[in-house]
């Protein structure tokens, strides 16, 4: 019961990141843009997350925090970009 759960759910995650690459390539302004690339970051953490659960691996887990990490770096450097122009003061 428990694999056939983390298959649907690695399934709907997979979905919705086939949306959010939608959104990025299509998005009608930069803001959608960034916001389609931080909740991409957030759906393949899930979906990691998922794998490592479906093959018991803590391995999958340590590359889900690194990808966590990377996400909340890149994020907050555009969005410091988009505020001030400039990435470093």
């Amino acid at each position: 019961m428990l694999e056939q759960v983390t298959l649907l759910c690695g399934a709907l995650t997979g979905l919705a990141l086939l949306l959010n690459l939608w959104r990025l390539l299509k998005g009608p302004t930069l803001h959608d843009r960034i916001l389609a690339l931080d909740t991409m970051y957030i759906n393949a953490i899930a979906l990691i997350l998922l794998l490592g659960t479906h093959m018991g691996s803590p391995l999958y887990f340590e590359g889900a925090l690194l990808i966590a990490m990377l996400g909340f770096i890149s994020t907050v450097t555009v969005a410091k970009y988009l505020l001030r122009g400039d990435i470093i003061e």
